[in-house]
């Protein structure tokens, strides 16, 4: 895997910006694999009850999709795609993170057709899962 220096310049790899931003640092990109970190803060979107909701968790996995892709179209010179969740399979919630915990997500790409793409997303608190989910994203171009 590509390490990088942790990149907390996120935004430039993704088309969200503030407030619906849920990754902070593009932790890895190789190939088919993408992965980020993301510092749960107080009064963040989705945030209810201290904790980070399901729809905040779901985002966090497709924008941990789009960093890998909006990385390699940097390195590559090229503009940014937006990209949609077009449907979302097998999801799986086995906790929500607390505000002050760092969840730690990857992304793999599984296949691409056209301009859609299937990913399986995974994220966690340290070893403790998260969530888990199949996404089918379509990127406009």
């Amino acid at each position: 895997m590509n390490i990088l220096l942790p990149d907390s310049d996120i935004v430039r790899y993704i088309p969200q910006r503030q407030p619906i931003v849920l990754v902070d640092v593009l932790v890895a990109v190789e190939d088919n694999i993408t992965e980020t970190s993301f510092l749960i803060k107080d009064g963040a979107l989705f945030i209810e009850d201290g904790v980070l909701k399901e729809p905040g968790l779901i985002e966090n996995i497709a924008q941990t999709a789009a960093a890998g892709v909006g990385y390699i179209c940097a390195v590559k010179n090229e503009a940014v795609p937006v990209g949609f969740i077009g449907a979302i399979t097998n999801l799986r919630i086995e906790y929500l993170p607390k505000v002050g915990e760092t969840i730690r997500t990857r992304v793999e790409v599984l296949e691409e057709i056209f301009d859609m793409s299937l990913i399986k997303g995974e994220s966690f608190v340290g070893e403790k899962p998260v969530l888990s989910c199949e996404m089918k994203i379509v990127l406009k171009k």
